[in-house]
């Protein structure tokens, strides 16, 4: 049997790969240019899409586990659900399921509800899943850069609420860990869910002021405009979701992403380590820039 893993040459499929290798078995990563893809010695790549359900039957033949993350599209429910009733149909024994944190709370952020119901499924089936609950993602700050060293401000909108972001690393490892642990049992695990989140609470100001820090200059926080977030974005995707981005964003603003210490220590027991810290990401990062 073999473990699958969709969204493979993303940002958190990759991380997934790398901490799967060397780990033995079977992997297959789905990928819609299989002749384009460049994947470690010993992963299989399989030519499918989510949005193509009869590519997702034929992705499935075989498989046992499966890492399930449903692109930022405008079908993304359609897309996890049919999966999901199609891994059933096919025998897959276990599933890890990328999620959301907060989704619960944040009802009126279109792609937080899509993974709500998700998770509905998973329940009401009784599927044998883990279900990660990610928070911001921390390298999305890598996109800061010119406005950290150009401009001399930090202009993510978070607000003075605080979100507990995480490292992306994490999140593949936590992954890895569950998909392995699921691959391995031989028979159906109950399910488990985790919040993936980072030590730290971070503010707006507080994000301005670490970066001070890391870069020795002087750093602002850029404020809290959505509106002027929404139009970036459009500059580089859909007009729906830089609407769904700046949603979240007004979320974070009015009620922030906190974890709790519970979350963090269940996180570090799974990982076997703590989670990475911000201020480690920012270091790297400012020492990688300052060799450009």
């Amino acid at each position: 049997m073999a473990i699958l893993v969709t969204g493979s040459t993303g940002t958190i499929g990759t991380q997934v790969l790398t901490f799967l290798d060397g780990q033995g078995g079977d992997v297959r990563a789905l990928t819609r240019s299989p002749e384009k893809a460049q994947f470690r010695a010993g992963v299989t790549a399989v030519k499918g899409d989510l949005s193509d359900i009869d590519s997702v039957r034929a992705a499935l033949d075989g498989i046992s586990t499966l890492f399930l993350l449903a692109p930022n599209a405008a079908d993304e429910l359609t897309q996890a659900m049919l999966t999901l009733n199609a891994a059933r149909e096919a025998g897959v024994t276990g599933i890890v399921y990328l999620s959301v944190f907060k989704g619960e709370a944040y009802a009126d952020v279109p792609h937080f509800a899509s993974k709500m119901t998700v998770e509905r499924m998973i329940d009401a089936y009784d599927l044998p899943a883990t279900i990660l609950r990610p928070a911001y993602f921390i390298q999305n700050d890598l996109r800061q850069k010119s406005a950290l060293l150009d401009g001399g401000f930090y202009g993510m909108p978070v607000g003075a609420k605080g979100v507990s972001m995480v490292d992306v690393r994490d999140i593949g490892e936590a992954a890895a860990k569950e998909l392995l642990r699921r691959e391995h049992a031989g028979a159906p695990l109950p399910r488990e869910i985790y919040e993936l989140v980072g030590p730290d609470a971070l503010t707006g100001p507080e994000l301005a002021a670490l970066w001070s820090n890391t870069l020795g200059k002087p750093i602002r926080y850029a404020g809290d405009d959505l509106e002027g977030l929404e139009q970036r974005l459009k500059a580089f995707g859909p007009a729906w979701l830089a609407y769904d981005m700046k949603l979240m964003m007004r979320r974070y603003q009015e009620n922030g992403a906190v974890a709790t210490t519970a979350d963090v220590a269940r996180l570090a027991e799974l990982l076997g380590h703590p989670p990475r810290s911000y201020r480690d990401f920012a270091t790297a990062a400012a020492a990688g820039w300052a060799k450009d």
